[in-house]
């Protein structure tokens, strides 16, 4: 049978444009659908507009230091709504960049919502169109909880887009979308208290790196409030709103934003017309090629629900590339080592093991761990610190995992993610000379370990 096309993308997110760029430059025909913004998630509500306003909310930071350095600066103004014009520029920008690459890569744009009609076909604007595989990259979409009240909340799908700077900001949840906006409100000016039900946040990091940042939130003066949740939130005549606890306390807002996970966005997509399943909590199952249950239909991303970081799923928009159409070339992606940041106020790197999954996993561990203040800040009145942890194992003397929490740890650690995916051992760190002064250094400079 002859198809429209032999592949067809929906969803123009990393992954999605990624796959189809590839297969187009591998001589595919394809086409595209994307029913919001091109560069998905990312670019549009995700990572890209977040950093831009990490690095705007560091200035308070700076200019208060700057003073230790013989500098006397003029009364400091922040205007939320020019950050947020020039983010929204810079986003545009970027849009028209990932439409040129789909153009120029001949692929088929088209600028609407697809819904899968049978396992090769597509229906878009009223047309349809058939292809050989269907790829799914529809991505995520932030949850709310529907407690009484949960229409007063915003997700950060509107954070990024409002029209001032809440006074009082309540953040729910414990994630790295949480710690990072709590930075974000809390570094622009806004008094912040974030909210988690859970013991502490950033489960699944290592113990160290989450006790060092609670600390360091704390130093700042954020509000950190755990094992606690929302009960209900009642706007107030005023507009402000009233937040009440499970507790019975109450908490006054301007703004109750929530990062308490997201769900894969499947909406009126079709599925029910194929053979796709799902797992238990709704993301596509997929096999290790990403193949689904459907022989025509491939699904990567944040819709499969495995790592949910855009460099990862441009490595799977790859990988589904080449397998259908460059087989040679083609090579699974590998999870392990998989390095990451999260851009809090002072950010965190980490790649690898934490300390407490390689004891799980029954590694004999060795941990190197140094906790200074860093040389910028000995002119200041400030008294942040600098974590950074090496998780080794005992027997092999490799390095199993490196973790950062301080300026700069996300740029540092990934430079330190090549070496532990080059199997790098302790004895390679210890014989490494270090660039001096720099904090990095400290990776190369650790001898003895805390646990001897």
């Amino acid at each position: 049978m002859a198809y429209d096309f032999d592949l067809y993308v929906i969803g123009a997110g990393s992954g999605g444009v990624r796959a189809a760029r590839f297969a187009a430059g591998f001589g595919a025909k394809v086409a595209v659908a994307e029913s919001r913004y091109l560069g998905g998630t990312c670019v549009n509500v995700g990572c890209v507009p977040k950093k831009l306003l990490v690095y705007g909310a560091h200035f308070a930071e700076d200019f208060e230091q700057s003073s230790g350095f013989g500098w006397t600066p003029g009364e400091a103004k922040f205007d939320w709504a020019t950050l947020i014009a020039n983010k929204d520029r810079e986003i545009n920008r970027l849009n028209g960049i990932y439409r040129n690459l789909l153009v120029n890569s001949g692929v088929t744009l088209h600028e609407g919502h697809a819904r899968i009609v049978d396992p090769n076909t597509v229906e878009i604007n009223g047309e349809r169109y058939t292809a050989k595989n269907i790829l799914i990259a529809t991505g995520g979409w932030p949850q709310i909880p529907e407690i009484p009240g949960h229409e007063h909340a915003i997700s950060s799908n509107q954070a990024f887009f409002l029209k001032e700077l809440p006074k009082r900001v309540v953040v729910v949840g414990g994630g790295y979308i949480a710690v990072e906006f709590a930075g974000i409100f809390h570094g622009l000016g806004a008094e912040t208290t974030l909210l988690y039900r859970g013991e502490l946040f950033l489960r699944g990091f290592d113990g160290s790196v989450r006790k060092h940042l609670q600390e360091e939130l704390t130093k700042r003066g954020m509000n950190l409030q755990f094992n606690s949740d929302i009960e209900r939130i009642d706007k107030q005549s005023d507009g402000s709103l009233k937040v009440t606890l499970k507790d019975g306390r109450e908490l006054e807002a301007d703004c109750v934003f929530y990062a308490t996970g997201r769900r894969p966005m499947l909406d009126n997509l079709g599925l029910e017309n194929t053979g796709v399943k799902l797992d238990k909590k709704g993301f596509i199952e997929v096999d290790e090629q990403y193949q689904t249950a459907e022989p025509s239909i491939l699904a990567l991303g944040d819709v499969i629900g495995r790592v949910q970081l855009t460099p990862v799923a441009l490595a799977e928009g790859m990988a589904v590339a080449r397998r259908l159409f460059k087989p040679e070339q083609y090579r699974p992606v590998d999870y392990k080592m998989i390095p990451t940041a999260v851009f809090s106020l002072p950010n965190i790197g980490t790649v690898g093991l934490s300390e407490e999954e390689a004891r799980e996993a029954g590694h004999e561990v060795q941990i190197f761990e140094s906790r200074f203040r860093p040389m910028k800040l000995t002119l200041t009145d400030c008294q942040e610190r600098t974590l950074m942890k090496l998780v080794v194992d005992a027997k092999t003397d490799k390095v199993l995992g490196c973790h950062m929490v301080g300026p700069d740890a996300g740029e540092i650690v990934q430079g330190l993610a090549i070496a532990l995916k080059a199997g790098a051992t302790k004895r390679d760190f210890d014989e490494t000379i270090g660039v001096h002064p720099t904090a990095a250094e400290e990776f190369v400079t650790m001898r003895t370990p805390v646990n001897a």
